[in-house]
């Protein structure tokens, strides 16, 4: 079985700021806008309080020089999950009884009981 692991990451931009003593998340607009990066307010909130699936590599640099602070201290990758259980799934529909063409389910209609036994 070929090993498949899942990384996931943590990020921490909250608490650098925190530590930075900026607490609101209209802090952070002035200081991103004054190195060339114009988000609105939803924006920066999400960016704040959520975890984003993707942060522009110069939203990032511009974070980091704002907080004078590293890459690995807004985002720390981890190992989330190792040999996953559908890791030797059938790749194939044919694998699982299933024929192209076919429907998986079948309609089925529901009779009420005999009322003669």
């Amino acid at each position: 079985m070929s090993e498949q692991r899942r990384i996931g990451y943590r990020w921490h931009l909250r608490q650098v700021m925190a530590q930075r003593n900026l607490w609101k998340t209209t802090e952070l607009i002035p200081l991103l806008k004054s190195r060339g990066i114009n988000l609105s307010n939803a924006q920066v909130h999400r960016l704040v309080t959520q975890t984003p699936e993707r942060v522009p590599a110069r939203t990032f640099a511009a974070l980091c020089d704002i907080l004078d602070c590293s890459p690995n201290e807004l985002f720390e990758p981890y190992l989330e999950m190792r040999a996953a259980a559908t890791a030797n799934a059938p790749r194939r529909p044919e694998d699982l009884g299933v024929k192209p063409g076919e429907p998986i389910a079948r309609r089925i209609r529901v009779l009420p009981p005999d009322e003669d036994g």
